[in-house]
Parts: C-alpha cells; sequence; structure tokens
C-alpha cells in the first residue's frame, strides 16, 4: 500500500504540476504556442485527475466526508471544470485557428485567439483554487 500511495502522489504531483504550469504561462501569454502544448496539457490533465481519483480511493476512501474531503472535493471539481474548459473551448477553438489557417480566413483567427486565451485564463483561475484546496486541506 506504501508504495502505490508513494508512486501515485508523485504521478498525480508531475502532472498537476505541469498541467498548471503550462496553464499559467499560456494564460499570461495569452495563448500564443498552446497549439503545440494543446495534447500534451491534456494528457496532464488526464493523468492528475485519474490519479488524484486512485489517491482518493487510497486515502479517503473510508466513506469519511469531513472538513477535509469537502475542501479537497472543490479543488477536484475545480480541477475537472479547469480540464473542461480547456478541453472545450481552447480545444475547440486551436481546432477553428488550424482550420482557418487552411482557408485563409484571417477575420476569425482574431476571435477564436481571443477565446483560446479566455479559456487558459479562466482555466488558471480554477487551477489556483484547486491548489489552495490541495495544499490547504490537510491543515483542516
Amino acid at each position: 500500500m506504501q508504495i502505490a500511495l508513494i508512486a501515485t502522489v508523485a504521478v498525480h504531483v508531475l502532472a498537476a504540476v505541469y498541467w498548471a504550469g503550462t496553464t499559467f504561462a499560456l494564460a499570461r501569454i495569452g495563448g500564443t504556442s498552446a497549439e503545440r502544448l494543446f495534447a500534451p496539457q491534456m494528457a496532464a490533465a488526464t493523468i492528475a485527475v485519474l490519479s488524484g481519483g486512485y489517491l482518493w480511493k487510497l486515502t479517503h476512501g473510508g466513506g469519511y466526508f469531513g472538513e477535509a474531503e469537502q475542501v479537497l472535493a472543490v479543488g477536484a471539481l475545480s480541477a475537472i471544470i479547469a480540464a473542461g474548459v480547456q478541453g472545450m473551448f481552447a480545444g475547440l477553438s486551436l481546432r477553428q485557428l488550424r482550420r482557418g489557417a487552411a482557408n485563409g480566413a484571417a477575420s476569425e483567427d482574431t476571435a477564436a485567439r481571443k477565446r483560446v486565451a479566455m479559456a487558459y485564463r479562466i482555466s488558471a483561475g480554477l487551477l489556483v483554487i484547486t491548489i489552495v484546496a490541495m495544499t490547504s486541506a490537510r491543515y483542516l
């Protein structure tokens, strides 16, 4: 059990740090270069969420839902929503940008870029909530 816990925590933290770090950077620079980072980010988000679920099972699976578990649940929900925002809004806008580049549509390009930037900014805010929840829940 101890080895599984340590390995799961390591995978969870590494995936989450990559996902959050690249999200914060892309939010700051308005989504520039998001095309290159989108797929690895979504993979890291998936790994972070799945490993987080397994961590919940390992450490909080007894059915008790105290203050710490409530805070962790808010953090987990924020992370899932952040992944959804990135996947839906940034992903669809990036797909539109690829199609627009192939068709030469410059007017739609600006609107799609703004949607990508907004998606990353919203996701970054949600991931801040996640980080605060995950780091503070232990002390409740």
